[in-house]
């Protein structure tokens, strides 16, 4: 498991803005998906909800792996 988390530091350190555009994708696929109702994932924003939540980590984690 430290391996693991240690290779993921390393790849994320040599690509600070993926976690971001990681983030942003979901935030589009959310609003995407919101032209099909009727599915709990677009009832719940879950999507919106997740992408926000790695963006901010990703744009937390830039300057300490960086």
């Amino acid at each position: 498991m430290n391996k693991f988390i240690d290779n993921l530091g390393d790849f994320i350190s040599k690509y600070p803005g993926l976690l971001p555009l990681v983030g942003i994708g979901l935030i589009i696929l959310n609003w995407i998906l919101q032209f099909f109702p009727g599915n709990w994932l677009v009832d719940s924003n879950f999507f919106l909800h997740l992408g926000l939540v790695i963006s901010l980590i990703g744009i937390l984690m830039i300057r300490p792996l960086g």
